[in-house]
């Protein structure tokens, strides 16, 4: 398949997503000065640039061509060519979709296809369990992860069953408050993944500014309570909410994961950054 068929592929499948692709892509864009990819001289195929030739080189490194077009030696660099594989996967279950005036749910997809994007510009390939083909370090990646997300997709809280290499990278946007969470983690790092959880949480589930008489009701629906004076429960709330995200960093150390949190009402950009230096300035 030449460039030509690829790129009218990758544009009939980006024509009709949402214009949160335009501002992941935004997002990656404006913190792209501030991290480094992989391109280092090393050992690969791909032609990086060239150099004066120094003492420490073999003569057999001497790029000819390149010298003759000058009164200097030249050597010829390849690009360090150990891309790494990042996998993500996004909570798509109905307690995501809480959240004013922007869901955890939509941030989530945010953050994820920014810095999926992120990578890319880097050289690292990049999934979503579920979509179409395989891993890539393409724009044709970051289209086939925009349709796993917005396409036909069901609420599916926990990552299904998947095949991933071991040493790859794998990315979990959730709130974690479902259950069977530590379970699949210990069965992804028993896969051999690198994990990365990223907690999204909506400023009122940690703050709790709730007062008078109300009615919670569970975001899949069947549960409620009602409380006469809501914030009566306040601090013993607040004191739950923190002891089950530490439970949740404890449980990722365990494992040799990384565990960040962000709150919808923060800038994306200092998560992006932070997520990006957390899987290792790849």
């Amino acid at each position: 398949m030449n460039f030509a068929t690829l790129q009218h592929e990758a544009d009939g499948l980006s024509a009709g997503l949402p214009p949160l692709m335009v501002e992941a892509d935004h997002l990656a864009a404006s913190v792209s000065l501030g991290v480094h990819g992989r391109k280092r001289a090393g050992m690969g195929e791909s032609f990086w640039q060239f150099r004066r030739y120094g003492q420490h080189d073999a003569s057999s490194a001497i790029d000819w061509r390149a010298s003759a077009k000058s009164q200097h030696l030249f050597v010829r660099e390849r690009e360090w060519e150990a891309a790494q594989t990042v996998w993500f996967w996004r909570d798509a279950s109905a307690n995501m979709r809480f959240g004013k005036p922007i869901e955890k749910r939509a941030r989530a997809e945010l953050l994820l296809l920014a810095l999926a994007a992120l990578l890319v510009r880097g050289g690292e390939r990049v999934g979503f369990i579920g979509m179409e083909g395989a891993p890539a370090a393409s724009r044709m990646a970051l289209t086939r992860i925009g349709r796993a997300l917005f396409g036909k997709n069901p609420e599916a809280a926990l990552p299904p069953m998947a095949k991933m290499a071991r040493g790859s990278h794998f990315v979990w946007f959730s709130d974690f408050l479902d259950e069977g969470v530590e379970e699949t983690m210990q069965r992804l790092a028993h896969q051999g993944l690198k994990g990365h959880l990223v907690r999204i949480i909506d400023p009122a589930e940690e703050d709790f500014p709730y007062e008078g008489r109300l009615r919670f009701e569970a975001a899949m629906g069947g549960e409620s309570e009602i409380f006469g004076r809501a914030e009566k429960v306040r601090d013993t709330y607040r004191a739950r909410f923190v002891a089950h995200g530490e439970k949740i960093a404890q449980a990722a150390m365990k494992l040799g994961w990384t565990c960040t949190a962000h709150r919808t009402d923060h800038a994306p950009q200092r998560a992006l950054i932070g997520l990006h230096g957390a899987i290792g300035g790849l």
